[in-house]
């Protein structure tokens, strides 16, 4: 969940380049842009936020990920997408996508490795991320409209932080976990994914299985690394489980990281997703895709 007053960057760690418009439609089609010390070029990390399709914004940047993937030399882009009050899916995997093409785009000019782009979200960051990777080879939502056309936006990696995937099983693996009631109504008509697709899900199959990155699974989708708290009834634990087998059933490079007592949203600070450990994973995976032969 993003935090309950305005998100600001820490003083030690201030955008390079700050509200950078990727696209004309929206206001909320900006991104900051951490560079590295160094000539470059840089691979770099996209980092989308989350707060459930309807909230949240690029200064919610877990510090200590941001912190040492720039000590390594990446950059970091952090973005803002349009949310579901504004405009309902594919607005905003739509935008994350023009923000990727954008980003290739200003390569030159901001010392960039255009062949290695990772994306790392968050909760609807980390479905938007996932979604990102494995759609890519379908060509699904580049629009044209939001620029860069002829830049593609296929990302070489995903870290998907507590993701959902399949929004029609989310109650059912929720209940079956034990969680609460309160975290069973993912279904209902005022719920965030109900909200974000227009109507009840349970209305909407076909946009519920587009939403799925595991639909768009194919022999290009790039390396996955999930990490998911195992006492998470905000999005149930199945949801990571079910994207991490579809992956492996696909013969893909991916890793499952199931952190104990852990919940939803369990980072920044002394959050378990923040701990030094998990932290160095996210590096170590990054950099692995960095020395990747480029297909």
């Amino acid at each position: 969940m993003p935090p309950s007053g305005p998100a600001r960057y820490p003083t030690d760690l201030q955008p390079t380049h700050a509200d950078i418009a990727y696209a004309q439609l929206s206001a909320r089609q900006t991104l900051d842009v951490f560079l590295p010390t160094g000539k470059g070029p840089f691979p770099v990390v996209v980092n989308i936020h989350g707060g459930a399709f309807r909230m949240g914004s690029k200064e919610m940047l877990d510090t200590a990920v941001a912190r040492a993937l720039l000590a390594q030399g990446f950059a970091v882009v952090s973005v803002n997408y349009r949310l579901s009050a504004e405009a309902r899916f594919p607005a905003a995997i739509e935008d994350v996508k023009a923000a990727i093409r954008f980003v290739r785009a200003q390569a030159g000019a901001w010392r960039l490795d255009a062949r290695h782009v990772l994306v790392f979200g968050q909760s609807a960051g980390g479905n938007l991320a996932s979604l990102a990777g494995t759609s890519a080879a379908q060509g699904l939502w580049d629009n044209p409209a939001l620029g860069h056309a002829d830049q593609s936006s296929a990302v070489q990696g995903v870290i998907d932080w507590f993701g959902p995937s399949d929004f029609a099983q989310m109650d059912a693996q929720a209940k079956a976990q034990g969680c609460a009631e309160r975290d069973q109504t993912h279904g209902q008509p005022d719920s965030p994914e109900s909200a974000y697709l227009g109507a009840p899900i349970a209305q909407v199959p076909d946009l519920v299985r587009l939403t799925n990155p595991i639909t768009h699974i194919g022999p290009s989708t790039p390396p996955f690394l999930l990490f998911k708290g195992d006492q998470d009834c905000v999005v149930p634990v199945g949801q990571s489980v079910l994207l991490y087998e579809a992956l492996r059933a696909a013969g893909r490079d991916v890793q499952l990281v199931r952190l104990p007592h852990a919940g939803h949203g369990d980072f920044g600070g002394s959050g378990a997703f923040s701990a030094p450990e998990n932290v160095q994973r996210i590096v170590a995976f990054a950099q692995r895709v960095v020395a990747t032969p480029t297909r």
